[in-house]
């Protein structure tokens, strides 16, 4: 028996995905999570064969849920599901770890092959796309594998400066002191290798992606 977990906020179209799977793939044993939280904690108490992850859901923030994922639990294969079909993103997906891309308008036979493709160890992106997607660079690989150590509250922080924010604002918004966010911005620092807010910027600019297209 396989377990799979779908990391979606919207209910509606976990039960599209459930339905979709259970009829291709009966012997699949379905989880549920609305946020990067949940996902996080079931993904740590329970044996996953399988991740479908929606990269705009709370608390994954653009790619940080993927690479938080990823650093967490290597072993656990993950699959994006969006509504983007932008190739330079699915390229970063791709090039980070994910061993799929399935955008949210693919059928139900396309949904039931990419899974089935994943759990025999292949790389599943859609044919359409395929021939458009590239290697990432490796300043964009150590990029991202220092992001990924970042706490979640510590990318928040991150994309607050991106987008501008002071430190009292940024401790106002998620209602911190405002030395808890200094400590958080030392550490951001730290862990990225770099020594000020413009170059801050730059790298979470980097990792941005398009609004969910839902």
């Amino acid at each position: 028996m396989i377990t799979l977990l779908i990391a979606d906020d919207h209910p509606l179209y976990r039960d599209a995905l459930k339905g979709a799977l259970s009829l291709s793939l009966p012997e699949l044993t379905l989880k549920e999570a609305g946020d990067l939280t949940a996902t996080v904690d079931i993904l740590s108490n329970e044996d996953i064969d399988l991740l479908l992850l929606d990269l705009h859901m709370p608390g994954s923030n653009d790619l940080f849920g993927l690479l938080h994922i990823r650093k967490l639990f290597p072993d656990v294969p993950v699959a994006v599901v969006s509504g983007t079909e932008d190739s330079a993103i699915i390229s970063k997906i791709i090039g980070v770890g994910a061993l799929g891309f399935i955008p949210k308008t693919a059928s139900s036979s396309d949904i039931a092959n990419a899974v089935q493709a994943i759990l025999d160890g292949d790389v599943w992106i859609p044919a359409s796309i395929s021939d458009s997607v590239e290697e990432v660079d490796e300043a964009f690989s150590a990029l991202a594998d220092n992001v990924a150590s970042l706490t979640p509250s510590q990318y928040k922080v991150l994309c607050y400066m991106r987008d501008g924010l002071l430190n009292k604002q940024i401790g106002y918004n998620l209602d911190i002191a405002e030395a808890t966010v200094k400590a958080h911005v030392t550490a951001i620092f730290k862990k990225l290798g770099i020594n000020n807010r413009t170059q801050a910027v730059l790298i979470a600019t980097q990792l941005e992606l398009e609004p969910p297209n839902k």
